[in-house]
């Protein structure tokens, strides 16, 4: 039986729970662009295994995937001017190619969410606790 009780709500998580409090660990997917290790369909469907894994222990997630790198702007204001720079803002070997935010109890069940995503097979996850600000 679910502890805890999730709506979203405008990409805002609400939650009850019952035996303490779940922090947001944003999970930040790196890879290379092309580095799978398994064909298209077969990495989406192992993305799906784990979003249906996810949700039914009853964890409460979103995230997105994103386009290749070349499609990325960049943007600086500087002294009142707004720079834009057609692709990503440092040029690494990675690339951030999607993420997760979960809420979990701690950083380790964040940890082995994370060491779960496809991804993390060829490329890394950083896991970041999000901010909280009081209103």
């Amino acid at each position: 039986m679910n502890s805890r009780k999730s709506d979203v709500d405008y990409g805002v998580f609400i939650n009850i729970y019952y035996r303490g409090v779940f922090m947001q660990f944003l999970a930040m997917i790196y890879s290379t662009e092309d580095q799978d290790d398994v064909d298209f369909d077969t990495l989406i469907g192992q993305y799906a295994a784990l979003e249906a894994e996810m949700e039914a222990a009853g964890v409460t997630f979103s995230g997105n995937a994103l386009q290749p790198v070349s499609t990325a702007t960049s943007v600086r204001s500087r002294n009142g001017r707004v720079e834009l720079t057609d692709g990503p803002y440092a040029e690494t070997k990675e690339q951030l190619g999607g993420y997760y935010l979960f809420e979990c109890e701690s950083l380790d069940e964040a940890i082995r969410w994370a060491s779960k995503i496809p991804s993390a097979r060829y490329g890394s996850i950083e896991i970041r606790p999000v901010m909280e600000f009081e209103s």
